[in-house]
């Protein structure tokens, strides 16, 4: 594997920014923002009508979202000199944490392991600026971050210049130490407590130009890495709380089962450690000395189920429901010797489980509660416990933990409120953990959809492109929905649901094919779904692609040069002609074998995908036991433009893993729904993308920057590897894929765990897993 990244930031204009210093015993800031500092919008690039995305995204609402309490987010410095952010959204292993501190040491001019930042708890009166999701936290904390960093800097100076006797505009200030002309200096912790105010103050700074950055655009490794390779990083799991012991549920058989009776709680609670059972909302739960107890307990209750919200539902018969809903595309009169390619492409449930398990700790008294997790929508989950521990919701407080893990999973904050009820029902502190096959069968999964894509061309020229996208309902109950609402009239839509709405503020087409339309509808709300790392646009995105490559072979042009011909933004033409570059376009290959290529617009970011596939019977068939083999993507080129790339090393980490969900979700993960239950049970069954289908050749290109500021970059790759390994097994076979992943009509690979109980046993033998 090699990465290149070319990175050098560009200057920007200047502009001043007005800050607060508070009211503190040491240094303490924050920014003000007012009209102007938004995130630029989008300008359509296409003749005509543009699409909504195109003049306003979803990361510009979330961006809108947060301005109004920005104010509200301080840096502190210590008396050591070290700086402090709570940051307010959740680190899940994307790396924010380091690119927040990256910031914070450049307008600091301070060391970046002088730089020192935690997670906020939940805190109401930020409003919509807590919410981790959208690849927005950089692109929204951006500005805010560095101007409450600007305003330290300059209430240090001016402390410094008091002190020395010099003028300010004399002193200079490097690696957290002002030095005057003389040679004279001061540390930042000498002028920590100094520096204080006794009063609110406004200030007047100016933001670094690009061209003076030393840590922004660099390479930085994780400041957490450290801890997580020698265990001191702390999860939820690691909190220590006086009396919390373990607990889990046992869960029903079916999805949305309810409890009807239990024929042996005294039973149970007598067995060893177990000190308590009690009936929940979701189950039975246990608590017990340890989880080892705690499984032996679930496994040993006897439980009458009632009904749940999907008992009789299958692949075939929710498939069925969404052929049924699907709009019907209707296109305008056009000219004779117009052509069309129309085809329909289904897309099965996968599992939104991350791997670490659901947990939380929760320690919930008469009168208040107490709630560790980690959780992206903070706010939200504490309005959510308030409600069903009926106390006020400042009562409560949620401490949101470091995460191993979400891609969207962590939104939803189930974890979080079943520890609470289950703690209020027993009246004990609780360390809740749900057992891997809970996750699976009963956690969130991303929706089943259908996208059917109809193209018209004539001439040379697309003229119309239509896709009908008909999924199953994905839940938004984590507090984007009030900020839909909050923005409503601001909206370049109307009229549209909430899933609607994010749909068109998401999904875009980078090419100028004519009159292009994209509409969305939902049925079913009887699944627990979620936003699985890029919502819509993996599977939109790679229904649109493979119609690209129809469109290029039906008028005789190159899938290459067909996309550059079309494309509307000159970043986009840009990382198509690097993949296309490095991965060698075009070259001779093997039969059975494939390139692929595909282009992914979002959130202010653009990333173009190169893949090679290898499809031959000898890979095909490999045999591995207990386990999927299938086509072998063997080499993959990723160009990705974020605009400015506040750190590249953690950009490159993120397209790589989104390179793997994108084989992943192409070829052979995915969950499989028969009789009210997903058949998977475990990571053993979920077959994403092993070390055995993964490619040997990867490159990962950091484009130079394009603007002055980040773009979103958490997702851009699912959505460009899933299509362009689509495409590539479409040209290795000769028969264009309609059906993800491409297994999934496949014989089962593996004996469903039962449901009843609901944990199945734990191996005995880990030799006879190992290979």
């Amino acid at each position: 594997m090699s990465t290149a990244s070319e990175q050098r930031p560009t200057d920007v204009s200047r502009r001043r920014f007005l800050g607060y210093v508070l009211a503190a015993s040491t240094l303490t800031v924050a920014a003000q923002l007012g009209e102007g500092a938004a995130a630029p919008r989008a300008e359509a690039a296409v003749p005509g009508v543009p699409e909504p995305a195109d003049l306003y995204d979803l990361n510009d609402m979330l961006t809108d979202a947060t301005l109004a309490t920005a104010n509200l987010i301080t840096i502190t410095l210590n008396p050591d000199g070290t700086a402090s952010f709570a940051l307010p959204r959740a680190e899940v292993g994307q790396g924010i944490t380091t690119s927040t501190a990256m910031l914070i040491a450049e307008e600091l001019d301070l060391p970046l392991d002088k730089v020192q930042v935690s997670l906020a708890d939940a805190r109401p009166e930020l409003l919509f600026n807590q919410l981790t999701g959208g690849s927005n936290t950089t692109i929204s904390t951006y500005t805010p971050v560095r101007v409450a960093a600007a305003t330290a800097k300059q209430q240090l100076l001016e402390a410094a210049a008091a002190e020395l006797g010099v003028p300010l505009s004399a002193l200079s200030a490097l690696q957290g130490v002002i030095t005057a002309p003389d040679g004279r200096s001061l540390s930042y912790a000498e002028l920590a407590v100094k520096a204080a105010s006794l009063t609110n103050l406004q200030v007047s700074v100016t933001l670094k130009p690009a061209s003076a950055f030393r840590v922004i655009g660099t390479p930085q490794n994780r400041v957490d890495a450290l801890d997580a390779v020698t265990g001191r990083k702390q999860f939820a799991m690691d909190v220590q709380v006086a009396g919390a012991m373990p607990a889990m549920i046992c869960r029903p058989p079916t999805i949305n089962g309810t409890v009807v009776s239990v024929q042996n709680q005294a039973a149970v609670q007598a067995m060893p450690g177990i000190t308590d059972v009690a009936v929940v909302s979701t189950g039975v739960a246990v608590r017990g000395r340890t989880f080892g107890q705690c499984i032996d307990a679930v496994r040993a209750l006897q439980v009458t189920w009632g009904p749940g919200s999907e008992d009789a539902a299958t692949d075939a018969t929710v498939l069925a429901e969404l052929r049924a809903a699907e709009n019907p595309i209707v296109t305008p009169p056009l000219p004779l010797l117009t052509k069309a390619i129309d085809a329909r492409f289904t897309f099965h449930f996968a599992s939104n489980s991350a791997l670490e398990s659901n947990c939380a700790v929760a320690d919930v008294r008469a009168d208040s509660a107490e709630i560790w997790a980690s959780v992206k929508a903070p706010i939200t989950a504490q309005e959510e416990i308030a409600g069903r521990l009926g106390l006020p919701v400042g009562a409560v407080t949620v401490h949101v933990t470091q995460g191993g893990g979400s891609f969207g999973r962590k939104l939803f904050h189930d974890a979080a409120l079943e520890a609470a009820e289950v703690s209020k029902a027993m009246g004990k502190p609780v360390r809740l953990m749900w057992h891997r096959t809970d996750d699976f069968r009963h956690g969130r999964v991303h929706p089943m959809s259908i996208s059917r894509v109809r193209a018209t061309y004539s001439l040379g020229q697309v003229l119309t492109l239509d896709q009908r996208h008909t999924s199953v309902a994905t839940e938004f109950g984590h507090g984007l929905g009030e900020i839909i609402t909050s923005s409503v009239a601001k909206l370049p839509v109307g009229g549209l649901t909430f899933s609607e709405t994010i749909f068109s503020l998401t999904q875009q087409t980078p090419y100028n094919f004519g009159v292009t339309t994209q509409l969305l509808t939902e049925v079913d709300n009887g699944f627990h779904t979620g936003s699985m790392r890029n919502i819509y646009s993996p599977n939109v995105r790679c229904a649109q692609e493979l119609i690209v490559d129809q469109l290029a072979a039906a008028m005789g042009q190159d899938p290459y040069h067909f996309r550059r011909n079309f494309l509307k933004d000159q970043r986009a033409v840009a990382v198509l002609d690097k993949v296309a570059q490095v991965g060698d376009w075009g070259r001779t290959m093997a039969p059975g074998t494939a390139q692929g290529i595909a282009i992914h617009p979002e959130y202010h970011g653009f990333v173009a995908v190169l893949v090679e596939i290898d499809c031959t019977p000898a890979t095909v068939n490999r045999k591995i036991p207990d386990a999927v083999t299938g086509p072998r993507v063997t080499k993959a080129v990723c160009a990705v433009d974020v605009g400015l790339a506040v750190n590249p090393k953690g950009l490159e980490a993120q397209m790589m893993g989104g390179i793997m969900d994108g084989i992943a979700v192409t070829l052979t993960s995915s969950l499989h729904l028969d009789g009210g239950h997903f058949q998977e049970g475990s990571w053993d069954n979920y077959f994403y993308t092993r070390q055995w289908n993964t490619p040997p050749e990867l490159d990962i290109i950091v484009m130079p920057p394009t603007t002055g500021t980040p773009g979103g970059a958490g997702e851009l790759a699912v959505a460009g590897s899933m299509a362009a390994v689509a495409c590539a097994y479409g040209r290795a076979t000769g028969i264009m894929p309609t059906t993800f992943p491409i297994n999934h009509d496949a014989p089962p690979a593996f004996t469903p765990l039962p449901t009843v109980p609901p944990i199945p046993q734990s191996p005995t033998d880990g030799l006879s897993r190992a290979y």
